[in-house]
């Protein structure tokens, strides 16, 4: 099926608000708790989906047959987003974000247990390959904190399950009900780091408008992604979603004042290229 410039500018703006959410979230992890921040991120989902979504889908927009899996399936996006939040604490956006796209080779390891999907030659290959990436951003000397590449490489993990799991649900469960579930859950557990982080300080209105444009940005991103999956073949549109490191890689040189050296460039390559290397028609689900 031939690309679209229509699709290319549907797939550039939805990352480019992928990327959006990540820095301001970045800018706004300074001042504030990361869960809190990520509490705060899903409430306002939550409160959006209700508004815009709870007249007309009312009580299917939360009635499932398979609820232990759509929780688990939300908890481990909620694992991946605190993951990618408190890794962008000490890291920069673009390597970050470039680790974080280590997701596909995770997938195709855990597919053989879980899915009796073997890698094959060629996953193997992109499996090792997209490592190897991650050794040229992390190598000796190159600065990357210890505790981001952690949570970097959990959030990583928790995706792959999320995305897994999403494969299981996808013939069952409509992808709004997916959504609000996670916003749900999400809001629900990071409601327990509220007492725990929160001093008191109410947030001016400068962070509060940032904090409320990132849930936007990062629902529409959803939206958009999803509108998309309905027309074209999900190959062609996971290789697309690798356009938010270009986005990543300029925001965080506008923001941030920090550009990725020419290993980490390499790594950001090779960890593309592995990605890419694995795409085939199959379901998944939009990640951020």
């Amino acid at each position: 099926m031939p690309i679209s410039f229509a699709l290319i500018a549907t797939l550039s703006l939805t990352t480019l608000l992928y990327a959006l959410h990540d820095a301001t979230m970045k800018y706004l992890s300074v001042a504030y708790a990361v869960p809190l921040l990520v509490w705060a991120r899903y409430l306002i989902q939550m409160v959006l989906m209700l508004i815009v979504l709870g007249p007309t889908m009312g009580r299917s927009l939360v009635i499932t047959g398979r609820p232990l899996l759509m929780s688990f399936r939300a908890l481990m996006q909620v694992g991946s987003a605190l993951g990618v939040q408190l890794a962008l604490r000490t890291m920069p956006l673009a390597e970050t974000t470039a680790l974080l796209f280590l997701t596909p080779m995770i997938v195709a390891l855990l597919a053989g247990p879980t899915l009796g999907e073997r890698p094959g030659r060629r996953g193997w290959m992109a499996i090792l390959g997209g490592f190897g990436g991650v050794l040229l951003i992390a190598r000796p000397g190159s600065g990357v904190d210890a505790a981001g590449l952690v949570f970097a490489l959990g959030a990583a993990f928790c995706s792959a399950c999320y995305q897994l799991s999403t494969r299981y649900l996808s013939a069952s469960e409509p992808p709004l009900r997916q959504l609000f579930y996670l916003t749900l859950l999400g809001t629900f557990s990071m409601s327990f780091a509220v007492p725990a982080e929160w001093t008191g300080e109410i947030p001016d209105a400068i962070s509060l408008v940032l904090l409320v444009g990132a849930a936007l940005s990062v629902a529409t991103g959803h939206f958009l992604f999803i509108r998309a999956t309905r027309d074209t073949p999900v190959s062609t549109l996971s290789a697309l979603l690798y356009t938010k490191l270009i986005w990543a890689v300029l925001l965080g040189l506008a923001i941030f004042g920090q550009a990725p050296d020419a290993f980490s460039v390499a790594g950001m390559i090779v960890i593309g290229a592995a990605g890419l290397s694995l795409m085939r028609p199959a379901p998944t689900a939009a990640v951020a």
